[in-house]
């Protein structure tokens, strides 16, 4: 069972990709990601521009998931930060790449979405954690 995720039509539609509401089902634990950033597992930068960051952030949680034997399909809320509007684009894109792939009907996770000043260091433009619902057992 995955969690359910729906848009109520007593506020305004989503402005982009993602549920106001999702709901944790019976039977399942909450597994809590920190926020990723676009470094492998290496330690380096996946590159210095916010497209390649957020790729190497999706894939850091698809991978954080799959130890937990869970899957993006049980993600529930997301929180994005970009550091600063002009890596908007590119933190959109990746996130539209990950997206189409996790999510091909559209069911998407709450996510909020953040403009910041910055992040741990200047090189890192973008981050992003997550809450996910894994099935227990």
């Amino acid at each position: 069972m995955k969690p359910r995720r729906w848009n109520p039509d007593v506020v305004a539609p989503p402005l982009g990709r993602y549920s106001h509401l999702a709901e944790v089902p019976a039977g399942h634990r909450l597994v809590f990601v920190a926020g990723q950033l676009g470094v492998g597992s290496d330690g380096a930068l996946a590159g210095p521009g916010a497209e390649a960051q957020a790729r190497r952030i999706f894939a850091n949680i698809e991978a954080l998931l799959a130890a937990e034997g869970a899957g993006p399909e049980h993600l529930v809320k997301l929180l994005s930060l970009v550091s600063g509007p002009e890596h908007l684009d590119g933190f959109r894109a990746a996130q539209g790449e990950a997206f189409a792939k996790w999510f091909p009907g559209g069911d998407f996770p709450a996510q909020t979405l953040a403009v910041v000043a910055g992040l741990a260091r200047p090189e890192y433009v973008a981050e992003v954690e997550a809450v996910a619902a894994v099935p227990v057992g």
